[in-house]
């Protein structure tokens, strides 16, 4: 079994990013109110996993003084979230978007974002996150987290990357890669390439490095993903078996995916597999069976509407990652 963090005390995990307010539904017509964002519905599922085992999850994002901010707080205490963490900035709002999900389940999205609160978290003075440098046994960001960032608060979570990764925690990449959000592609993949450095775990999903680096198939891209310098890797194809390196000088192992007979809605399955892989891996499991935890979650989640599925849905899995 591959190293993993002790498994003799409470973890201390922090995950960095937005939550949004979000509307689901036909636009114009009937929409249902919630809220999420990828590290977000990371958050949730990992503590829904991995709280009763130990793991506590602070979401690190900034949010408004608002009315619409404050039920937000109270709703995520609700959700098993640390938040002492979060900012609140007199002034500024919550992001919102709009999803639709088409007769396969596939997902389109509308954003308005531009002036939201998270994008300022490191605009000001240190912030909670930073002064516990010394605290989180892990950083989980996505390449959402980085996107939403000036470029002079995305350097100051690479730093706070980098000074974790020096003193052994376990910082978490996870490669969500939204073209809309960047000026250009090119500054995307240089921050890609700095947060895959940093990183000690990268989780990759082959259609997103494709995506970013223009690469001509699936496969080239797979292969690409391999050479990546992250010492612990996982690259996500789909439906086919999730590709597993569970250390720089490991080899390759296949966490098979499981079959769903009707895939309802694809939202979170990328955010809920880091949650079921994270909630393994920092409990002190090997590569392989988190992969497969992962993927286990990602397959329920998939067969219902939104992207936190409720709570009875995942009981038994919850059960499963205290076994």
């Amino acid at each position: 079994m591959e190293a993993g963090i002790p498994a003799d005390r409470v973890k201390q995990v922090a995950l960095v990013g937005e939550c949004m307010l979000e509307l689901q539904g036909q636009a114009l017509g009937t929409l249902t109110q919630s809220y999420g964002g990828d590290t977000f519905n990371t958050a949730v599922y990992l503590a829904r996993c991995g709280a009763a085992a130990g793991l506590r999850c602070h979401y690190a994002t900034a949010l408004g003084d608002d009315p619409l901010s404050a039920k937000l707080l109270q709703r995520w205490a609700g959700d098993g979230l640390a938040l002492d963490l979060v900012l609140q900035i007199p002034g500024r709002l919550p992001g919102q978007y709009l999803i639709e999900v088409d007769e396969r389940g596939e997902r389109s999205f509308s954003y308005w974002r531009e002036h939201s609160a998270a994008k300022a978290y490191f605009d000001g003075g240190i912030t909670p996150l930073e002064q516990g440098l010394y605290h989180w046994d892990a950083l989980y960001l996505s390449g959402i987290s980085l996107a939403i960032l000036p470029p002079a608060g995305r350097e100051r979570l690479f730093m706070l990357m980098q000074a974790l990764r020096e003193r052994g925690a376990a910082v978490v990449f996870d490669n969500n890669y939204r073209p809309r959000l960047w000026p250009d592609a090119a500054q995307a993949r240089a921050a890609f390439a700095r947060a895959f450095e940093l990183a000690s775990i990268a989780l990759v999903t082959a259609d997103d490095h494709q995506a970013l680096f223009g690469l001509p198939n699936l496969e080239t891209a797979v292969a690409a993903a391999q050479t990546l310098p992250s010492p612990e890797l996982l690259i996500k194809r789909g439906a086919a078996a999730t590709l597993v390196r569970g250390a720089a000088d490991a080899g390759w192992q296949q966490a098979a995916t499981e079959p769903v007979a009707q895939v309802v809605d694809t939202t979170a399955a990328g955010d809920s597999f880091a949650a079921g892989y994270l909630s393994r891996r920092l409990l002190g499991r090997s590569a392989l069976e988190a992969a497969r935890f992962g993927n286990r979650l990602a397959a329920r989640v998939i067969q219902h509407r939104g992207a936190v599925i409720p709570l009875a849905a995942m009981s038994d899995l919850m059960q499963e990652a205290l076994t």
